[in-house]
Parts: C-alpha cells; structure tokens; sequence
C-alpha cells in the first residue's frame, strides 16, 4: 500500500491544494482548514449551503493567505469572536479578518466573514480520541483518509444504476491510499496506521453529507454517489466512506508524509 495523493483545503469548503509531500502537525496537515468563512451569527458556512466555494482557490502564504489573487494577512490583532463550526458544535475563539469581509460576502453573494484559527489548541476532538488531541476547523478530525480501491467499488455501484462514476475530490480527503482491497479501511478502526514515518489513530469512519454530490470542479449538485452509498454503506453511524486519523505526534512536533510512501496498517 501507497501513498497516492495528498490534498489540503486552506479555507474550509474551498478548492482544494494537491501536494506532493505535507508536514503533519497534532490538529492535522500544516494549512489545512486554518480558515473558515462564517455568517453574521458566527456559524461556519460549508458546500453544504454555497457550493460556489468550489470556486474559491486559497493558497497559503508566509503570514497570509491568497484567494483568488486577493490578498489576506494573518490577523494577529484581529478582533476575536467566539464561533461555532456548525450550529450543534462547541464554540471555540478565533480572530476574524476584516479586511477579508468585503471579499467573502460578495464572492458568496451574502453577509460573511472570514475567520483564522490563530490559537490552534482551543477546538479538542468530541469522541474517539485522547485528552490532549487538537483538531482545526475541519468537520471533527485532523485528517480523512480515503482508499482507491474503495472509490473504484463505488463506482461500479454507479455504473450499474446507470450513472456516470465519480472523482476522488468528491469525497475532499487529505490522504489518498492505493493497494489495499476496497473497504480494508473499515478492518483498522481501533489501531494504529504508519504513512510513511508517521503514526496515526484509525479514530473512525466518516460519514458522508450532501457535499459528496457537489462537482468540485463546477459546483454544480447532482445526487450521486450519496444515493449510492444510501443502498450500499448505510451504517447505524451514518453513509460511509474513508476513516478519520488523528496523528499520533506530541504538540511542538511535526513530521512529513510524501506521495509514494508506502502505508501500513499496524497493531
């Protein structure tokens, strides 16, 4: 088993960044999900509800952040706001970027904001993970990890029914393995998974939302493969596809994973 692709979001529900390699920090892959766009009452707005943020391109910079060539600084002295990722989560504190406000309301053509998570250790995991585990704006965990044997056997549930397949972007994973049977992923919940020289928690799998039908190229909607996954993966837990990693790393530590390297379920 391999590595086949590693992918970030800067912002949540943005386009993603594809990369050949990525330093892996305890609340996830560096970057990743560090910003989040919110409405007025301060809840995260996802593809859930503007799925034109596929076309927000976010690239990171030293200090700041580009979005479709407009640029952002960290806003270090930024006014801190108590926010909520989605309306049932936990608040937690971040500073919002005003000169970003003007930008993000009308790319979504309504009020919002943009917010950075300057303070890393505020958002603790809810279940399935150690006192001290971080996690960025992302849904729960650091990292989601898909298999491509796996996405080849969704398809050829598509296929069947008559539907085009699909692409791995529409499941938005961090890390992509190739050479494991599909579905060897749900048998390493509980252990321990090595990417490379890095150690990661198999937390849990991932259940599956509206946004897996949203085209990441487009944002058009359509309803596959979540009709799919509906006849097909339907557990007590939810529509699943891919497994939530927690890396297993002490905080002020990082590590680096690259495409290629070889993957292992351990013990």
């Amino acid at each position: 088993m391999r590595i086949s692709s590693l992918h970030t979001y800067p912002v949540k529900g943005c386009h993603r960044l594809d990369h050949d390699a990525a330093r892996v920090e305890p609340w996830g892959l560096a970057g990743d999900r560090r910003w989040m766009i919110v409405d007025p009452d301060g809840v995260g707005i996802t593809q859930r509800q503007a799925p034109v943020l596929t076309g927000l391109h976010a690239v990171p910079r030293p200090g700041g952040l580009v979005l479709n060539g407009f640029d952002v600084a960290e806003p270090e002295d930024g006014p801190k706001e108590t926010l909520r990722v989605f309306s049932a989560k936990p608040p937690l504190t971040a500073r919002l970027a005003p000169a970003a406000t003007a930008f993000v309301s009308d790319f979504l053509g309504r009020p919002a904001r943009l917010a950075w998570l300057a303070d890393t250790s505020v958002r603790p995991i809810a279940t399935h993970a150690q006192p001290g585990d971080r996690v960025s704006f992302a849904d729960g965990y650091p990292l989601l990890l898909t298999s491509t044997a796996s996405l080849d056997a969704v398809n050829d549930w598509l296929l069947e029914a008559g539907d085009e397949p699909v692409p791995m972007t529409r499941f938005r994973p961090n890390v992509v393995i190739t050479g494991a049977p599909a579905w060897a992923e749900d048998d390493w919940l509980g252990h321990r998974i090595r990417l490379g020289g890095t150690t990661f928690r198999a937390a849990k799998s991932c259940s599956r939302c509206v946004v897996t039908t949203v085209d990441q190229e487009t944002g058009e909607v359509g309803r596959q493969p979540l009709r799919a996954l509906g006849r097909h993966r339907r557990y007590d837990a939810g529509l699943l596809f891919g497994i939530n990693l927690i890396p297993d790393i002490a905080p002020g530590e990082t590590e680096v994973i690259r495409v290629g390297e070889s993957s292992l379920a351990l013990s």
